[in-house]
């Protein structure tokens, strides 16, 4: 810690004292935190718990540095909850490099970045930065990257090992991948339609063997692809969208399922003034049924996988689903209205969402009783999410939520957890700091 310390105030004199012009060095912060009371957040309340409140808190410290030929920027990043270190701590593990990367500019279109890097495509649904959690998301990776007036090119490939070895050897970092590579093309189509088409090459290492102390000894990498299209339509009073993916390839698990999923999603904002805009829509995620038991269906995976996305962005603010949650479930079809109020200094929403499986559940209590295997009724519940925000004053500003899950037995039994009787509720309130310390370009 003392060597980085040392290493960022040098970092800092040096662009302080310099008298270049063509040159731009920014440091800017951000401080999040956010209190929040859960009781039915992320899975159905259950009468035998109860509810818990906590203040989460996120502080970020962000060099840049930004030149004719390069790009150079550091974000770090420290995490914690209130309370969760001791008050005469010395040192902990929450602190980290969020993002590490330079990007190198080859001329005015081309481009190639290389590092630890938030990666966004579209509108977060299989690559986002996830800036909601705490933590957020940052990739390993290597992009060149295309840019002119009307059209954008991202090629993107990532190789993740545990540390440096001398033998090849398991990578089992949790939650992560071994390998990916994409190709996405953006395109501007005029002033009122764009379109967007993504290419994702998925690889998961999958252990097959282990030795006496449990050690994996033998393992293989899967690959999925997943192919899709975002179009998007505007005009003065409407916004059209519409996501279309498909998923093929291997699973990563042992028995080498092959993969058969879908997204779709379409929806459609209508503005009703410059402030008020209503928007409609439904989202189908393809899911793995428990009634068919035949083995030509349970040879396929039809789970389709959001991936790398900002998951909390969709599907209700409760997390209830693809929020390090139900991959490999029945899927789900959300039907949505939004309702959205906006001005400079303040915004408020509600959100309306009924939930159904997309595939079937199975009825364990009528199986259980008479033998036969029948589904459930598909109604998963109805959320309801009203949020706002509002400046208090220049790079200060809070925002604020609360959201109410009417679960149903079907999600009980999804979950496995939780009772119907139990309202299932969550309320937050977030303060957001974002200072700019230093900006060469408004230097005097």
């Amino acid at each position: 810690m003392k060597k980085l310390s040392t290493g960022l105030t040098f970092f800092i004199a040096i662009f302080l004292l310099s008298k270049e012009t063509i040159a731009q060095f920014k440091v800017t912060g951000q401080y999040r935190p956010r209190f929040e009371y859960r009781d039915g957040f992320y899975q159905p309340a259950d009468s035998l718990t109860q509810g818990v409140g906590f203040v989460d808190q996120r502080t970020r410290l962000n060099f840049g540095y930004n030149n004719d030929s390069y790009e150079f920027y550091l974000s770090l990043q420290d995490i914690r909850v209130w309370g969760n270190t001791s008050q005469l701590n010395r040192s902990d593990g929450y602190s980290s490099v969020h993002q590490a990367w330079a990007r190198v500019k080859l001329n005015q279109k081309w481009g190639l970045k290389l590092g630890r890097q938030e990666i966004i495509l579209d509108d977060h649904r299989i690559f986002g930065n996830v800036d909601w959690a705490t933590q957020a998301r940052s990739h390993d990776a290597a992009m060149i990257m295309y840019s002119d007036s009307t059209f954008q090119a991202k090629l993107s490939v990532a190789y993740n090992a545990a540390g440096p070895s001398v033998f090849n050897q398991y990578y089992g970092v949790a939650k992560s991948y071994k390998s990916f590579q994409f190709l996405w093309l953006h395109k501007d189509f005029g002033e009122s339609l764009d379109a967007s088409f993504l290419f994702l090459n998925n690889g998961i290492q999958v252990a097959t063997g282990t030795d006496a102390a449990g050690n994996v000894i033998h393992w293989k990498d899967n690959y999925s692809q997943t192919a899709g299209t975002r179009l998007t339509f505007k005009s003065d009073m409407i916004d059209a969208r519409l996501n279309f993916y498909y998923q093929f390839g291997t699973a990563p698990d042992a028995a080498n399922s092959q993969i058969n999923a879908l997204n779709i999603n379409p929806e459609i904002a209508f503005k009703a003034t410059k402030k008020l805009k209503f928007v409609l829509g439904y989202e189908y995620l393809s899911g793995q049924s428990q009634t068919d038991t035949t083995r030509a269906y349970t040879d396929v995976n039809h789970a389709f996988n959001p991936f790398y996305g900002t998951n909390h962005k969709f599907n209700g603010h409760m997390d209830y689903f693809y929020v390090g949650n139900h991959i490999n479930n029945v899927g789900l079809q959300d039907a949505y209205l939004k309702i959205q109020y906006k001005t400079k200094k303040f915004n408020v929403g509600v959100d309306g969402h009924y939930f159904m499986s997309a595939a079937d559940v199975l009825d364990v209590e009528e199986q259980t009783k008479t033998g036969n295997i029948q589904a459930m009724d598909p109604g998963l519940g109805i959320e309801f999410d009203l949020y706002g925000g509002f400046k208090i004053v220049d790079a200060v500003s809070m925002k604020l939520g609360l959201s109410y899950m009417a679960n149903t037995e079907t999600m009980i039994a999804v979950k496995g957890s939780g009772q119907t009787s139990e309202p299932s509720y969550w309320g937050w309130a977030m303060v957001i700091i974002k200072p700019t310390l230093f900006d060469s370009a408004t230097k005097k």
